[in-house]
């Protein structure tokens, strides 16, 4: 265990965490030169296409007769939990801080999270060859007070040439402490589980680190959570690709491919062991602590675009989440759609990133609702919820966020879970929607402009610290649903793609909001039901009708696009039918009342589609969403 290090790489968004990872592996020669490629750790296509890093990826390197596991983690705010999973699985954090950008929200966030488990911190300026002196001179400045240490302690280095990459692993070896011996009351075997993905032969594979004993190959093995057998069939540490060994010992980070089929009976967070528990307190005895189950915000419910897909649909959510722990999903049903899973996300790129792998993945094209957030609604006692399953807000139920878990206090008498907007009731006794926790970091000039978007979103208790003479913090409150309503990319205009952004969930306040729902053809289109503040229902009703009269596929009738608040009818566009051109019969000898005939019948076909209500089966594709949901 003495030449053997656990760190991870953290930052905000592109600041260059999988280049450097690349020339880590260049230059310990643990990936072949002719096999090298950019972002290497990013297998993922969609990683490679957005240019962001979606999942951890751990890997094995060998360096001046140590042994170096390292963790590459994402960097935007929605994938946070990736980076709290991976903190529990590692002694060191190297804190990666572009030089030509300077700290970011995001490194803030980040670095107080690895503070928090007890981390030793490495600071390093990285893209030095993008970056002025001066420049590069004010980020290990800034650095280095956030970190609390010397100037000369921080590293500088640049992903791309390799410069100083060398000195980052020799500093790794000497700052890192190696992992240490952990005493427990009861002795077995124990590691714990990270992260996982699902392999068709292989069945569930778990990435895990070992805190006490070992695995070895083909050993019989029990996850302490849900108390399910399994052998090790192929264990052995990452390389990255999957290397077979004999053992995994204490304080190492590998893989054990269970032989699990079944998605449900794994879980990100549980421990493996090699004793299996007789009770409850031996169970709590050998499950390891210090872990948090992810809790989405956002909530958007799924249907496959062909019923008869549903199973396959039910498979790829499960091995989805094998991949992503922090996905939730539940059955849901709608009279319009059939059979469909209501999804739990923990923002609005996560949740886009889910849509996309769910059709590039496993070929399912889905329908989907719009994006919401959880609500805890008060109903009136007179009010009618016979047809509606309600779920007591109770801060001990699992994997949901309650006001106890996110700092706001015990949970009140008579509140209810509303995850889906078709639920929400009219004129419910009250109403509590989730806030946030908003750290803008930007450059003071660009303070004005972002200070303005309260015009557009409801942010409150704007708080101001100057970090240095050119940049300054500014927090505030900002409730979800605003968060996920295009803020992020508002914010990068506004500030000309300087600003950014961090944040965290912080708890539930009261707030007049009702529900808005989306007719066409008098009838009422499933997806597109939204809550929004009263105050701005008119106005958005206004803006959802006209943007969906030109973005929604015609008809071969006229039809009427109408938003409904209360009961009545508050916004209204007509969206003309789809006319087939029947030529010019002037020129070709026809006669006009040849044509007339064929309008009319033409006319009375559209009649009959009408009907038959056809504007229902037309599918929201997930451009209209985003549409919808831009300031």
């Amino acid at each position: 265990m003495e030449k053997l290090r656990n760190i991870l790489i953290c930052a905000h968004i592109d600041h260059g965490k999988s280049t450097l990872a690349d020339r880590m592996l260049e230059l310990t020669h643990t990936v072949e030169s002719r096999k090298m490629k950019a972002q290497y750790l990013d297998s993922m296509e969609l990683e490679r296409e957005r240019g962001i890093t979606i999942k951890m990826t751990p890997v094995r390197m060998d360096y001046k007769g140590h042994t170096l596991n390292l963790i590459d983690t994402p960097g935007h705010s929605d994938f946070s939990y990736e980076v709290s999973r991976a903190l529990q699985a590692v002694e060191g954090a190297i804190v990666l801080v572009d030089a030509s950008q300077g700290i970011q929200a995001q490194t803030l966030s980040n670095f107080e999270s690895a503070r928090k488990a007890g981390l030793k911190i490495i600071g390093v300026a990285n893209k030095i060859d993008m970056a002025t002196s001066e420049q590069i001179d004010d980020t290990i400045l800034d650095l280095s007070e956030l970190i609390g240490c010397d100037p000369d302690e921080i590293l500088k280095c640049s992903g791309k040439t390799g410069e100083g990459v060398i000195e980052i692993l020799d500093q790794v070896i000497e700052r890192v402490p190696a992992p240490k011996e952990v005493r427990f009351d009861l002795e077995a075997g124990r590691a714990l589980i990270f992260d996982s993905q699902y392999d068709e032969h292989r069945g569930v594979i778990a990435f895990i680190r070992v805190f006490s004993g070992e695995f070895n190959l083909n050993g019989d093995y029990y996850l302490a959570t849900t108390d399910a057998a399994i052998k090790a069939k192929d264990l052995g540490y990452l390389r990255p690709e999957f290397s077979t060994d004999q053992t995994i010992k204490n304080g190492e980070i590998g893989y054990i491919a269970t032989g699990i089929k079944d998605p449900d009976l794994l879980n990100i967070g549980d421990t493996i062991s090699d004793i299996r528990p007789t009770s409850e307190s031996e169970r709590k005895q050998i499950s390891l602590p210090g872990y948090q189950q992810s809790r989405p915000v956002v909530f958007v419910t799924f249907y496959p675009e062909h019923s008869e897909d549903y199973d396959e649909f039910k498979r790829a959510l499960a091995k989805l989440r094998l991949s992503d722990s922090a996905l939730f999903f539940e059955p849901d049903m709608s009279e319009v759609l059939g059979r469909g899973f209501k999804g739990g996300f923990l923002g609005r790129l996560h949740y886009e990133i889910t849509v996309e792998r769910l059709t590039r993945e496993f070929d399912i094209p889905v329908i989907s609702s719009f994006p919401s957030v959880a609500y805890q609604v008060k109903f009136d006692p007179k009010m009618k919820t016979e047809n509606i399953e309600l779920e007591p807000v109770s801060p001990s139920h699992p994997s949901r966020q309650s006001e106890a878990e996110a700092g706001g206090g015990p949970a009140e008498d008579g509140y209810f879970w509303v995850k889906n907007p078709r639920d929400f009731p009219e004129n419910p006794a009250a109403v509590k929607e989730p806030i946030s926790r908003i750290e803008i970091l930007t450059p003071i000039e660009y303070m004005g402009p972002i200070l303005a978007l309260k015009e557009l979103y409801r942010i409150s208790d704007i708080e101001t610290k100057n970090l240095s003479a050119k940049k300054i913090l500014i927090s505030a409150k900002l409730p979800v649903a605003d968060l996920i309503s295009d803020f992020d990319d508002k914010l990068k205009s506004v500030s000309q793609g300087y600003g950014s952004l961090s944040y965290e969930i912080i708890g539930y306040e009261t707030a007049r909001v009702d529900k808005m729902e989306i007719l066409v053809a008098e009838s009422v289109m499933p997806g597109l039901t939204r809550i929004l503040p009263k105050s701005e229902m008119e106005a958005e009703a206004r803006k959802a009708v006209q943007k969906l009269k030109e973005l929604l596929p015609k008809q071969q009738f006229s039809q009427a696009i109408q938003a409904r608040f209360q009961g009545r009818i508050i916004a209204r566009e007509t969206q003309s039918a789809f006319r087939k051109e029947l030529g010019n019969f002037g020129k070709n000898g026809g006669d006009r009342t040849r044509k007339m005939k064929l309008w009319k019948k033409q006319q009375r076909g559209k009649e009959r589609l009408k009907e038959r209500g056809v504007s229902l089966t037309v599918s929201i594709p997930q451009s209209v969403f985003k549409e919808l949901l831009k300031k």
